[in-house]
């Protein structure tokens, strides 16, 4: 069986298979990542989050190439966020109608593990309404080598402090190669893989992300989305696969060309086609800018995101966009589709 009839008859693509698709033109990818999308999603609704990401601290020994954000430990422009600003920024969200908060940071050697419980507790105390979408797998990677816990132990006492869901940042591309020279201290794929195989055990709902363009080959960026699919299978616990391309500016990648918005489509649509157990695909409006995301809906996009009330990381690298959550309706209004609100989980709002 050809690989197109493979597709569309919802069989299941080998490596191989999906390696052959950066070979299809761009047009077609579409269509069948289409067809895959109203396969799981038969519905013409487009989801979103009303959130704000809380970046707790900047200090960070992680040292990542891609990353123009953190601050090295002592280095000026470090910060750690007082409970007060914390209580600040939640207000803030709240009054915009939000309700879920991404809070994640930095891996910062001068905080103790029980300050990361304290903060959780601090929020769910003040604000019990707030779901608390928080800390990626290298950030309990590193609670853990700090703390002296198990991964699990780890994830345990966070979410008895008030935890609800973990996001799937720092996966970057999930080849150990690509690790070793972008993000060495960061763990290695099969430590990211661990940690959401512990959370989707003890119940946590997380989702994907994976971050490319920039030194990963095609046949990394497959390796990567079986890896997720592979987990998907074992623990069903990912609710959507999110990817986004990387942003060179100040970064100790600035010399890197960045990478347009025909692969970006291209990748998105090959990954809705491979991940055919992970039922949401998150377009990036944050780093292709609101008309690319219109269009990625038609390739297998079914969620806009979020609105990002603050967004720190991706702006630090030059790249800032910004969408209030009447505008996101408006553009998935006028790209024919219609705008629903959801939870972390993706059952919906209204």
């Amino acid at each position: 069986m050809k690989i197109k009839e493979k597709i569309l008859a919802g069989e299941r693509l080998s490596k191989e298979e999906a390696l052959k698709l950066f070979e299809f033109e761009l047009k077609e990818l579409g269509e069948l990542a289409r067809a895959v999308r109203f396969r799981l999603n038969p519905e013409r609704i487009v989801t979103y989050v009303v959130d704000r990401n809380i970046n707790y601290t900047n200090v960070c020994i992680s040292g990542c190439k891609f990353c123009a954000f953190y601050r090295k430990p002592g280095e000026e422009g470090g910060f750690v966020l007082s409970f007060d600003e914390l209580a600040r920024k939640i207000e803030e969200t709240l009054a915009l109608g939000g309700y879920q908060i991404l809070l994640q940071g930095g891996l910062n050697p001068d905080l103790p593990f029980s300050f990361y419980e304290e903060m959780l507790r601090f929020i769910k105390e003040k604000y019990p309404q707030i779901h608390v979408h928080g800390f990626s797998p290298p950030e309990i990677l590193f609670f853990s080598k700090q703390s002296g816990l198990s991964i699990r132990e780890v994830l345990e006492r966070l979410i008895a402090a008030g935890l609800d869901s973990i996001p799937g940042g720092g996966a970057e591309i999930l080849s150990d190669r690509v690790r070793s020279k972008l993000s060495p201290k960061k763990g290695s794929s099969e430590e990211w893989l661990e940690v959401m195989r512990q959370a989707h055990k003890l119940g946590l709902k997380t989702t994907a992300t994976m971050m490319f363009g920039h030194i990963e080959t095609q046949e990394e960026i497959i390796e990567h989305l079986l890896k997720i699919r592979e987990l998907q299978d074992e623990t069903g616990g990912f609710t959507a696969f999110i990817p986004w391309t990387f942003q060179p500016g100040h970064t100790a990648l600035s010399h890197l060309s960045k990478v347009g918005a025909v692969y970006y489509l291209k990748v998105l649509a090959i990954s809705r086609i491979v991940l055919d157990n992970v039922k949401n695909l998150q377009v990036s409006w944050v780093t292709q800018g609101p008309q690319i995301a219109q269009i990625a809906l038609e390739f297998g996009g079914n969620d806009f995101g979020s609105t990002m009330i603050e967004e720190n990381v991706v702006a630090a690298a030059g790249v800032s966009h910004r969408l209030s959550e009447e505008q996101i309706r408006h553009y998935i209004r006028s790209a024919g589709y219609v705008p629903k609100r959801r939870r972390m989980d993706y059952t919906l709002l209204e």
